[in-house]
């Protein structure tokens, strides 16, 4: 996994609306960069959500904030659009970008392993230098985590 201190690997991807969006193209400003799991089951839901309901306060942090998941273009835009989410989400579909990052990996699950995006969080300076990492987001709290310390390396 990509750790604090490290430049973030750049990369494209297609955004909720099938866009390419170049992470090196948002130098400048800082990124929150996201992992998650999939689209609309209710954790991602959580978490996604969380974050749009905070929009206030990661604006006034002068973030952009991105979500990558395996999903789809159509799945994420479906996701975003029936949360009415109010930041980009990412299809990461061949999981290429998650395994750049090191949040692709075996996961189990009632006894089951299986192969996919481990939930975790990036906060990258306008530099493109990665100044955080959340390992294991918990959907719950994971604003206030990311809020932190956004107002520790960021603010700073």
């Amino acid at each position: 996994m990509i750790t604090t201190g490290e430049q973030a690997p750049d990369f494209e991807l297609p955004d909720h609306d099938g866009n390419p969006v170049r992470l090196s193209a948002l130098r400048g400003r800082p990124v929150v960069l996201y992992f998650y799991p999939k689209a609309d089951t209710p954790g991602c839901t959580t978490q996604a959500c969380g974050i749009r309901d905070h929009r206030a306060d990661y604006e006034a942090a002068g973030v952009t904030v991105l979500g990558v998941s395996p999903d789809s273009v159509e799945a994420i835009r479906k996701f975003h659009d029936g949360q009415d989410l109010n930041f980009t989400l990412l299809a990461d579909s061949d999981h290429a970008v998650a395994e750049q990052y090191g949040t692709w990996g075996e996961k189990s699950m009632y006894g089951k392993t299986y192969m996919g995006v481990h939930r975790s969080t990036f906060i990258i300076d306008a530099d493109g230098t990665v100044v955080d990492v959340i390992p294991k987001a918990s959907p719950k709290t994971h604003d206030e985590q990311v809020l932190k310390a956004l107002r520790e390396t960021v603010a700073a």
